[in-house]
């Protein structure tokens, strides 16, 4: 073969090879100036390297095999289909199953996590509630925090909580602005690990559908809000407007989260524990 055209003359792609070999062949290289800054590099990318390596290795042993993700199923997803009658056991569909033990393999060591994984492969495989296990939820599940994932099963619990939105009122009917939003005192009564997260925890609950955050409304139950407003970090914050000099008042702006139609699916299937008490 070669590569001449008919007419014996160099083919495009040879003189272009020949080119850039040329030009590559012309470049200075100037090895007595280049060389010590590389050695410094590969130095401090060894250092580097051996950082990252030091820094992913507990992640190594986290991440689940197979042998740990049978353990899982045959222990605990056994344990919450107990009080199931053997003939209701199925098997479970393939599109919520797989997905569900697949991520497992990187969230099993996050109880919360593990704990709506192994509700919902046990509501996938009874036939009375095998209808509820929607494969979205193993998606849903894959974009929560072990965090949220309590927030959730505690907003669930509790049907409806409270939410304020801090705000300065500007003299002379100039209107207000909102200074801190989705307030609550979430983060304590969930127990959550990161307490100071939990407005941004709300609001991907409400992306991901699980739980809506009405703003024209209010809770009317008396006092529902007193212990909220009177918490002491938001009593700090109406302190500081309220003498802050420039004749605004710190008020507040009422509403409330709950659990939507679909996130009352997901809570049966993924949160409600199946467990015998």
């Amino acid at each position: 073969m070669t590569d001449k055209d008919p007419s014996g003359t160099e083919s495009n792609v040879e003189g272009t090879i020949k080119a850039v070999t040329g030009l590559v062949k012309e470049v200075p290289v100037y090895e007595d100036a280049i060389q010590p800054v590389a050695k410094e590099t590969g130095k401090v990318l060894q250092t580097v390297g051996r950082t990252v390596n030091a820094a992913l290795l507990p992640v190594r042993g986290l991440v689940w095999g197979i042998e740990q993700i049978e353990e899982f199923v045959h222990s605990k997803v056994s344990k919450k289909l107990e009080s199931t009658p053997v003939e209701n056991i199925c098997t479970p569909d393939p599109a919520v199953a797989g997905p569900a033990l697949e991520s497992l393999r990187y969230t099993g060591h996050k109880e919360s996590l593990s704990e709506l994984y192994a509700n919902l492969l046990a509501s996938a495989m009874d036939k009375e509630t095998a209808k509820t296990a929607h494969p979205g939820f193993v998606e849903i599940i894959r974009n929560m925090s072990s965090d949220e994932a309590k927030l959730l099963e505690y907003i669930m619990k509790n049907q409806v909580v409270p939410l304020v939105d801090i705000k300065r009122v500007l003299p002379k009917n100039q209107g207000e602005v909102k200074v801190h939003e989705l307030v609550s005192t979430l983060g304590h009564d969930a127990g959550l690990e990161h307490k100071d997260l939990s407005s941004s925890y709300l609001v991907n609950l409400e992306r991901l559908g699980l739980i809506e955050i009405p703003r024209d409304g209010h809770l009317t139950k008396p006092d529902v809000y007193d212990r909220l407003i009177n918490d002491p970090p938001v009593q700090a914050v109406i302190e500081q407007l309220n003498n802050s000099g420039e004749e605004v008042k710190g008020d507040f702006n009422k509403y409330y989260a709950r659990g939507t139609v679909f996130g009352r699916q997901f809570s049966q299937a993924c949160v409600i524990n199946r467990e015998k008490t």
